[in-house]
């Protein structure tokens, strides 16, 4: 059976520095982004995309700002469930025809509109974090207070809305994904790291005004399905110590002891490469075998060792633990075959 490798696109994958952000540019750096996938899927391998959607988001709550009183006002989990389904068309349709003017054929390829539950009692939902949308000004932002939003000033710019950033628990859709997934089709969740939604008392999901890390929702995703490899794609060909300044350098390799200690010491960004780490270490810990960061060009290269970083687990990974129905589904192919 082909190894499945799940594949984390950064925000430089569909947007870089210095572009308008429109659909042609978008489209334009997913194509230069998605060549080395078309790679390893002619390899052989199975693909199951996730994505992150911090312009897209913040794109739609301006037009939800700008219409105003002229028309329904959109709550953030519906918001991530549109840049789910705009970048979700906009891979399917950019790797689709890359695989065929590959000679790769008309491969299936699929968006799954993906749930991330977050547990209410996690003690991130009762200290917002996040920044989301456009700039206020000062008397904006009082006004914004009164409605129930927490709001803080951002760096001299303005003041910006923060809202919670739970760890994700489950991912409502992981067996439909593995299924899907199991069939041959490339499979495009997670998108912004899943809708948040909660868990009410009579079972029933609702959404919540939060945002769930992309890279954490990738690690929970990859656990429930069985997978053993992320390929986490970047803005830097590197894991780096000392980001930035002098005596920067990369690190080619890193161990989960040395991951935690570096981590402990501050030199991963919170929200950048530290949630990076965070998500891997959390992979490794559950029963993952490899977690490689590295920029979209360089997929091929870093999955074959040459370049970008690579965090290995410490010995043997454990036996993953999945869902009934999809424990059952791989001991029925384990026996056909």
């Amino acid at each position: 059976m082909s190894e499945t490798l799940l594949i984390a696109l950064g925000g430089n994958a569909l947007v870089q520095g210095g572009q308008r952000d429109t659909i042609a540019d978008q489209v334009e750096t997913l194509r230069e982004a998605l060549a080395g996938v078309v790679e390893l899927i002619r390899r052989g391998y199975k693909v199951v995309f996730t994505h992150g959607n911090g312009p897209q988001v913040g794109h739609i709550l301006l037009r939800a700002e700008a219409a105003r009183g002229r028309a329904y006002d959109l709550p953030l989990d519906v918001c991530v469930a549109q840049s789910q389904g705009e970048i979700g068309y906009l891979i399917q349709q950019t790797l689709q025809n890359l695989l065929l003017r590959n000679g790769l054929g008309h491969r299936p390829v699929a968006t799954v509109i993906t749930r991330a539950v977050v547990d209410e009692a996690d003690p991130r939902m009762g200290h917002p974090t996040k920044p989301i949308g456009p700039f206020y000004t000062k008397d904006q932002a009082d006004r914004l207070r009164e409605s129930g939003w927490t709001m803080i000033e951002d760096a001299h710019r303005g003041y910006r809305r923060v809202v919670p950033s739970p760890m994700p628990v489950r991912i409502v859709e992981a067996d439909v994904i593995g299924r899907l997934c199991d069939q041959g089709t490339v499979v495009i969740a997670c998108g912004g790291g899943g809708v948040p939604v909660r868990v009410a008392e009579d079972g029933t999901l609702a959404g919540i005004e939060a945002v769930v890390d992309k890279d954490l929702a990738s690690s929970v995703l990859a656990e429930a399905i069985g997978i053993e490899t992320i390929l986490n794609l970047t803005a830097v060909e590197h894991v780096k110590l000392n980001f930035g300044g002098p005596d920067e350098r990369d690190l080619p390799t890193l161990t989960v002891a040395e991951a935690r200690t570096y981590l402990a010491q501050g030199h991963f960004a919170p929200g950048s490469m530290g949630s990076k780490i965070e998500a891997a270490l959390r992979f490794l810990d559950h029963g993952g075998r490899r977690f490689i960061v590295t920029r979209p060009e360089k997929a091929v290269d870093a999955l074959e060792g040459r370049t970008g970083t690579s965090l290995a687990a410490d010995g043997p990974a454990r036996r993953r633990i999945l869902s009934p129905d999809r424990a059952s589904k791989m001991t029925r192919k384990t026996r056909r075959r």
